[in-house]
């Protein structure tokens, strides 16, 4: 049975179904600076469990943004990359990471500089 058509009220539902979530936008941005071991992975996003990741990779895969790499070595070796569809959000991604840099320098500096009633 295939699955029904989705309706979205904006595009950027439809973003987001692919790419929304804590850890698929981070994910997403590690592998614009190239291919990814499972185990790198897990090393620059410390606070995700294998479980979760698996999970994410595998519905990046399914959504056609990263491809999964086997090679036939033993001991087996995984990579995770961007597929040509996935290299569509390089811009999306690396704005998102400047947007947060400036978040973060603006909520650091309310923290630091607290405005005070007269």
């Amino acid at each position: 049975m295939s699955e029904p058509v989705k309706t979205y009220n904006t595009a950027v539902e439809a973003t987001l179904e692919v790419i929304g979530g804590k850890w698929k936008p981070v994910i997403l941005f590690l592998l614009t600076f190239g291919k990814k071991r499972n185990g790198e992975l897990l090393r620059l996003l410390p606070a995700v469990t294998q479980k979760v990741l698996t999970q994410q990779l595998k519905e990046l895969e399914k959504d056609g943004v990263i491809v999964r790499i086997s090679h036939n070595t033993v001991p087996p070796k995984v990579e995770y990359e961007l597929s040509e569809y996935g290299w569509s959000l390089k811009d999306i991604l690396h704005a998102m990471c400047r947007w947060g840099d400036a978040h973060i320098e603006r909520t650091c500096r309310k923290l630091a500089n607290p405005i005070r009633p007269e």
